[in-house]
């Protein structure tokens, strides 16, 4: 595991690596960041938004997704994957938004979680990007990433991940923190050939020593 100076030293490596680092769903406000964070689960970014330039001129508050048949919700998003339960979802949500919150996207994690189709990493997005409450979101960037440094063990559930990285990270770099993990994620230690080679992070990662290690015995 990393010890206190080289996590720092990580933080402070991946600032430089992705300054400018955020959230890269196309969004105006906050319902329509919730809307695009439920059709990202299982999808890309860059998809999500290719819908949403669309989507976001049709349907602009929650009674336009209440207006139209299901069917006609799952033909515009449609390719989107699990657009059948995501369909589904975000009518109820919008229900919900209209009868508990006034049409209004909550503020509160608490209240975000109570909502159809919003899990931890969900609210985490939304609480963060949309009212700038710390937050560390978990998605398969941000625990791959914690685990192949060893900032957190490879057994850790995903919650464990947040909770250990709520833990080791100053509260105040927690948004910055998860938006820069995900870009070193997503660009620089990605899921099949993370580039270890050229890593600024090689020296204190185990995980990327042992993958070039392997890679010379080849």
């Amino acid at each position: 595991m990393l010890t206190k100076k080289e996590i720092r030293f990580t933080l402070d490596t991946m600032a430089d690596m992705f300054p400018n680092a955020a959230c890269e769903l196309t969004h105006r406000n906050p319902f329509e960041l919730l809307i695009a964070v439920v059709l990202s689960a299982q999808c890309t970014d860059a998809l999500v938004n290719k819908v949403t330039k669309d989507l976001f001129t049709k349907y602009k508050t929650p009674e336009d997704y209440l207006s139209v048949p299901i069917e006609e919700l799952q033909h515009d998003i449609r390719s989107i994957g699990l657009y059948r339960n995501k369909s589904k979802n975000i009518r109820k949500l919008c229900q919900s938004l209209l009868d508990d919150f006034g049409g209004e996207v909550p503020k509160t994690k608490e209240e975000l979680v109570t909502l159809a189709g919003v899990g931890r990493k969900t609210a985490n997005v939304v609480a963060s990007v949309a009212y700038h409450e710390p937050a560390i979101a978990v998605d398969t960037h941000v625990e791959r990433v914690s685990k192949r440094l060893g900032i957190c063990k490879w057994k850790d559930s995903t919650l464990e991940v947040e909770k250990t990285l709520m833990k080791k990270i100053p509260r105040e770099e927690w948004s910055d923190t998860h938006h820069r993990m995900i870009f070193f994620g997503r660009y620089h230690c990605k899921a099949r050939n993370p580039n270890c080679d050229s890593c600024l992070l090689l020296s204190i990662c185990r995980e990327g020593q042992k993958r070039l290690r392997k890679k010379e015995r080849e």
